[in-house]
């Protein structure tokens, strides 16, 4: 009988610490470990090309225990194949509602058109009605508020969240909520009553100090917005418990050299609480009156200022949003609109796979009733979820795979043509070391 070895994973990235060691990642299990100095070497030996004979020590078996060393018998391919079936599990509902398409807001950049108002009264019967007929089949339910801004309709947050909690309760079911909000209406009495309704995670924007800011995101009548988010987000550092506020900073050329100003702000509010994490994304165009004047950043300036934007804000104390490291987990930095048990629900009840491409006629997938039935255009989801690495042979033998099949986002495949790969793709071996040292500051608060 031929002896077994033990090969690298197809699914590694790796990179050296600072102090010596080696990060070790692996998409498909989602594991990120640190060895220091003295495993360095070990940890690299086992990790080339020829394997190992035997599991013969406890570097070796972490190794194997975390899947960066697998049986050469192993074949991962199939194993990544299988992993992108289990997005087709019928036990976890990921619902994204708009509780209403208006905004207080006007921002600059903005591509909704707010032609629509508040959830109507059989739309939110079909929600409900949706949630009571899956509840009894469900392990897992996640609900994202969004809008419009969504704190305008906080009453039909509470109405629908109540009863998502007591299904959940009823049924045994994992129930979870985030909600994505301008921060204009999120003054601790309302944060607190959404904490009561499980809603954990929250995403807030600032885009520069109080002038550059309010430029950019400001009421519809033109007023600033600046210091009522900030002032919010200040009140909401003495709640105690657990939440993960994003402090998204979204740049163009236009703020590109203001951002540092906004990391130095941030520090003296926010820093050494590790519950306010930053995250910097570029602004795109996708549709809206201001699209052709927005000064977009080129991919490469782009995919570098992130990076350094990020490192900037940690080496002052600022933590880095859970969403980076939560983008290397398995089948996670798939877009929700590739994900067959994702939905998005329009305040009409009209059904997207996709929120930023509302108007286009290939994202209006159907149409939610009020006894709950859900009338699909099957055609119209396949090119949503279809078109990663089904078809993409790059991206079947990528490292990344089992992160993001491709699908990243498909609605970027469409338009231009290009894969979407994740700028923490493109980026892993500064990624890694930033999640590393966000992990020491954590531990270190």
């Amino acid at each position: 009988m031929e002896q077994v070895k033990y090969i690298p994973s197809k699914f590694n990235a790796l990179t050296k610490t600072e102090d010596g060691g080696v990060i070790v990642y692996n998409s498909y299990t989602g594991a990120i470990v640190n060895f220091d100095e003295k495993e360095r070497e070990e940890v690299l030996t086992a990790l080339k090309r020829q394997g190992s004979p035997a599991l013969d020590t406890e570097v070796k078996q972490a190794l194997f225990d975390n899947g960066f060393i697998v049986k050469d018998t192993v074949d991962e391919l199939k194993r990544a194949d299988l992993l992108h079936q289990t997005m087709h599990r019928t036990d976890m509902l990921h619902l994204i509602l708009m509780t209403t398409e208006q905004c207080n807001f006007r921002c600059r950049y903005c591509y909704e058109s707010f032609a629509k108002g508040k959830m109507t009264d059989e739309t939110k019967a079909g929600v409900k009605a949706l949630v009571k007929e899956r509840a009894g089949t469900l392990d897992n339910l996640h609900i994202s508020w969004f809008g419009g801004e969504p704190l305008l309709e906080l009453g039909i947050i509470e109405e629908l969240s109540k009863e998502f909690m007591a299904q959940a309760e009823q049924h045994n079911i994992d129930y979870s909520a985030d909600v994505v909000t301008n921060g204009y209406f999120l003054n601790r009495e309302t944060f607190e009553k959404l904490l009561s309704w499980n809603v954990s995670q929250y995403m807030v924007t600032i885009d520069g100090v109080q002038a550059v800011h309010d430029a950019r995101r400001h009421m519809i009548g033109g007023q600033g917005t600046f210091e009522k988010i900030v002032e919010n987000l200040q009140s909401l550092r003495d709640v105690e418990g657990d939440f993960n506020m994003t402090i998204r900073i979204n740049f163009d050329e236009d703020n590109l050299r203001e951002t540092e100003h906004l990391i130095d702000f941030l520090k003296e509010h926010f820093a050494n609480d590790s519950r306010f994490g930053v995250f910097f994304r570029p602004v795109g165009r996708w549709g809206g009156p201001n699209d052709e004047e927005i000064p977009t950043c080129t991919h490469i300036t782009a995919n570098k200022k992130i990076w350094e934007f990020t490192e900037t804000a940690m080496d002052k104390g600022l933590a880095m949003s859970n969403m980076v490291e939560g983008a290397l987990n398995p089948t996670a930095a798939v877009c929700y609109a590739a994900k067959p048990n994702a939905m998005v629900i329009g305040s009409d009840g009209q059904l997207y796979k996709c929120t930023t491409v509302l108007d286009e006629e290939v994202n209006k997938v159907g149409k939610i009733q009020a006894d709950g039935t859900m009338d699909l255009d099957y055609d119209k989801i396949a090119s949503w979820l279809l078109s990663g690495e089904e078809t993409d042979t790059v991206c079947q033998s990528c490292f990344f795979r089992p992160a993001c099949q491709g699908n990243h986002c498909p609605w970027y495949r469409v338009v231009s043509g290009e894969r979407p790969c994740p700028s923490e793709k493109k980026n892993i071996k500064k990624v890694l070391n930033l999640v590393w040292k966000n992990s020491l500051q954590t531990v270190e608060q």
